[in-house]
């Protein structure tokens, strides 16, 4: 395989997102259709599968969000924990979505919140199954809710990954210190 561009992340992440945008919206509902092998072979390279596409795709087609920008930081967040964290390497492990705390469960008053912590950390090492998306729905109304924007969230998980106190202490001060409505 030839040696990744990483100044040309980005152009190539548009073009892609680009690309399963305009499949969803022609009626194309299977990710496993959306990109041919060398497009595959380059969304693996860098720590991605057609679905995270597929799922973006999808909700911009439905609702608007998260949009580019937003799957753009989500996604630099999660390459860069998989070139240097992961040196490459996809995990073999996926996420018990069936061991995910209830989406009702709360810590310290915040609903969501045990709920999103694992899921980012799956988000991180690339273990989410094909059922579950960061950034959806639920995710973004708790990130709007307390002020946090999805790749931001990424970046405190990875630093805190083995600590959910200093997770939820941040979430706490942030929700705290967010603008009035």
């Amino acid at each position: 395989m030839a040696p990744l561009s990483h100044y040309e992340f980005g152009a190539r992440f548009r073009a892609l997102y680009d690309h399963a945008v305009a499949l969803y919206q022609k009626g194309q509902r299977d990710a496993s259709t959306y990109f041919d092998r060398t497009q595959l072979a380059w969304l693996a390279a860098n720590g991605l599968t057609a679905q995270h596409l597929y799922d973006y795709a999808e909700d911009h087609v439905n609702g608007g969000e998260p949009g580019y920008d937003n799957a753009l930081g989500i996604e630099l967040v999660r390459r860069d924990y998989f070139l240097n964290v992961q040196h490459g390497h996809a995990s073999k492990t996926v996420l018990d979505e069936s061991k995910l705390p209830a989406k009702t469960d709360a810590v310290r008053g915040i609903e969501w919140l045990p709920r999103i912590i694992p899921k980012a950390k799956a988000k991180l090492r690339g273990e989410l199954p094909p059922s579950l998306m960061y950034s959806c729905g639920g995710d973004r109304r708790f990130f709007r809710a307390h002020n946090i924007l999805p790749a931001e969230f990424l970046g405190v998980v990875w630093r805190n990954e083995s600590n959910d106190s200093a997770i939820i202490d941040w979430v706490a001060r942030r929700s705290a210190a967010k603008p009035a409505s």
